[in-house]
Order: C-alpha cells, then sequence, then structure tokens
C-alpha cells in the first residue's frame, strides 16, 4: 500500500525562520525514529540543516519515520552503546544536538524498570558524553518530561525549579536524566565559563502529553483510539477522569528550535531547564480529550471501562510555562480543538485515504503562528 503527502497548495518557504539559524547546520537528532523525533526531523530539513538521526527501529505495524521517506543520515544504533554513539559524533562532527531517544512509556516502565533506566539514564548520560567530547558542539537541548517533577497532584503548575522526583520507574527516570543534565552543566558547561574553559551551551525542555498524527506506540490514549477507529471497533477507556496537559507535538517542537536558537546565538542565559506545556485550555480529562476526538471521526466509538490491571499513574499533572512565554517569548499556536482536530484527521486521511497530512499540518501550523505574530516565524 502506498501512502501519498499531502500539501497546502504552496509549500511555504521556512528556512528563514528562527533567525534562519540552522540553514546549513549540522544538527545530531536522538530519537529520529520516533513520535516527536519524526515530525523534528522533517521540521529541520524544512529549515534547511544538514540533519544526522540515531535511533531504533520502531517495533509499530507503522512507522511514521519510514512514512516521511526523508532523505537524511540515519544511524539504527542504541545510546546505551556509547563507543557507538561516540563513532557516530566524531565522524558527523554537529553543531548542535536534540537529544529525544528515551522509553517513553510508563506502563512499560513497570514490566521493564531496568531497561527504562538504563536508556533514560544512562543513554542520556553517554549522548551528553558524546558531546562532551565532540568540540564542534555548540548547543544542546536535552528534552526530559513533565513527569520529572515530584507530583503532588495540586492544582497549579510546576516551575523549573520545583523538586525533581517520580513515583513509577518511567517517572523516576526522568528525574534522574534531569539530575545528569544538571551535572553536566555544572560539571562541563557551566555558564560562567562559556567562552573560555568550553564553547557548549546545554538546555534541558520538559513537554506535556503530546499528540499528533504518526504515533502508533502501545498503551497511548490516541494511538489506541485510531487504531481501533480503523478496525471498526470500540476502544475502552480505562482511566476516563485522568486530567493530562494535551498539546499538539508541533507545539514543544517550535519551543525547542526556539531553545536551540538562542543557544546557538550565545545567550548563554537560555541554558537552562524549560517547560512546554498547553494553555488552560488544553488541560482536560481523558473521556473528553476521546469525545474531542470523535467529533471529527464517526468511526471513533468509546466504552468506559474499569482497569483491570492498577498501576499507579498520575491523576493530575500540569506545567506552569510562565518562563518560556515572558523569557523565550514561546506561545502556543493551535487551541485545544485545533489540536484534536488535526490529529484526529491525520489518522482519519491516512487510514481511509492513504494521505499523509504530515507536511500540510506544519504548513498549517506554521502558517496560525505568523497570524498571530510569534517571533520564531521571522
Amino acid at each position: 500500500m502506498g501512502f501519498r503527502p499531502s500539501t497546502m497548495d504552496k509549500v511555504l518557504e521556512i528556512t528563514v525562520m528562527f533567525n534562519h539559524i540552522y540553514r546549513g547546520k549540522r544538527v545530531l537528532l536522538t530519537g529520529h525514529t520516533g513520535f516527536k523525533g519524526s515530525w523534528l526531523a522533517m521540521w529541520l530539513q524544512r529549515l534547511g540543516a544538514e540533519v544526522c538521526g540515531i535511533g531504533l527501529l520502531m517495533p509499530e505495524q507503522y512507522s511514521h519515520w519510514q512514512l516521511l521517506q526523508l532523505k537524511m543520515r540515519s544511524e539504527i544504533a542504541d545510546i546505551k552503546n556509547l563507543d557507538r554513539i561516540l563513532q557516530i559524533f566524531q565522524d558527523f562532527q554537529p553543531d548542535v544536538v536534540f537529544h529525544l531517544a528515551a522509553q517513553p512509556l510508563v506502563r512499560l516502565s513497570y514490566k521493564e524498570p531496568v531497561e527504562t533506566f538504563h536508556t533514560n539514564v544512562i543513554g542520556s548520560t553517554n549522548v551528553l558524553e558524546a558531546c562532551r567530547k565532540t568540540p564542534s558542539v555548540r548547543a544542546i537541548v536535552a528534552i526530559s518530561s513533565d513527569k520529572c517533577y515530584e507530583n503532588r497532584e495540586w492544582a497549579w503548575g510546576y516551575r523549573e525549579d520545583e523538586p525533581l522526583g517520580g513515583y513509577d520507574p518511567y517517572s523516576a527516570s526522568k528525574g534522574c536524566a534531569e539530575l545528569v543534565i544538571s551535572s553536566y552543566r555544572r560539571s562541563f558547561f557551566n555558564n560562567i565559563d562559556y567562552g573560555k574553559k568550553h564553547q557548549t551551551l546545554l538546555a534541558s525542555g520538559r513537554a506535556g502529553n503530546v499528540i499528533g498524527g504518526g504515533d502508533w506506540a502501545p498503551d497511548r490514549l490516541v494511538p489506541d483510539i485510531m487504531k481501533a477507529a480503523a478496525a471498526n471497533n470500540e476502544v475502552e477507556i480505562h482511566s476516563p477522569k485522568a486530567t493530562r496537559p494535551w498539546q499538539h507535538v508541533l507545539e514543544p517542537l517550535s519551543g525547542y528550535l526556539a531553545l536551540g536558537q538562542r543557544l546557538l546565538q550565545e545567550e548563554i542565559q537560555f541554558a537552562e531547564s524549560w517547560n512546554f506545556g498547553p494553555s488552560d485550555d488544553g488541560i482536560i480529562t481523558v473521556k473528553n480529550a476521546a469525545t474531542e476526538l470523535a467529533k471529527h471521526w464517526d468511526a471513533i466509538r468509546i466504552q468506559l471501562k474499569q482497569p483491570t490491571e492498577i498501576l499507579h499513574e498520575a491523576n493530575l499533572l500540569r506545567l506552569d510555562c510562565s518562563k518560556a512565554r515572558y523569557e523565550l517569548c514561546w506561545h502556543g499556536v493551535w487551541t485545544s480543538a485545533e489540536t484534536f482536530k488535526y490529529t484526529a484527521q491525520w489518522y482519519k486521511n491516512f487510514y481511509l485515504e492513504q494521505k499523509l497530512n504530515t507536511m500540510a499540518d506544519l504548513d498549517a501550523y506554521i502558517t496560525t503562528a505568523q497570524e498571530k505574530e510569534l517571533p520564531w516565524t521571522q
């Protein structure tokens, strides 16, 4: 079965965006074969960057990365293998590194806690060590998660200086990864010593739940809903009252790119940790999220059911993104309604028309951002 890209009538010229900082830059992206990584790889190519990806082959039926058929260097390698990662870094000599590779699933972390800690903590350490040993690297954006915080499930959002922690192995591994990032920043990439003892700035990004086309990971709400709809089946919703911060995958990616821009421009004050989450209208229950998706594809049928396996998972988690909004001038582009609409339509077009909306969605997102005159669009 062949899938064809869906684009707007006129493909946008976007290499000038982010102050054309990525045009001609060598960008190394870990996790490029994953959901978020594949979207970021496409965007970086559109920005004129030379991209090298490090990732694993996806075990799901479909792979967004493979469907995109991007013409870029792709290294199938495990970040737990330090020697292999060092070899790729030394050969490619990147200017900037976006580290997205991870074991990203909470429930899987209960089944495979050692693998989760090994990938998310030791793997992240390996990537930072490869950066340290590669003099060409000028900027590092290491991606963590909103679950890195010690979640007390209170009503207000967590700020970047809140205590790190985590109940389940996944959340704890992300808290540990943030400690590793902080250690490397203070030990090897200290902002005070920038331009004297080193030439690298390191920041971390913490994002909430991201949705959008091209995610087929198991045990996730949107992929489960869309796979069931495609098979004309009902989907069972096990935690309908759990509240999550839903945002389209392009939202945090615009934040990561804006952060990378500031680091490449040698703006030392941005080498810190940053939250990227939705506004309050995007913080809704699992049941309401499923209902919003169903508005855009009538094949979506929902059945509420009590979970048969009781595993602890946070019911409420929100981020305070004031720092990113005021200092980085980063703002969300799409409303909650638009986020669910574009997500549902991506899968509907994929399954019913064998069409990829990825490029068209990026262009639509950028067009809305331009209308809002967001700084990164210039």
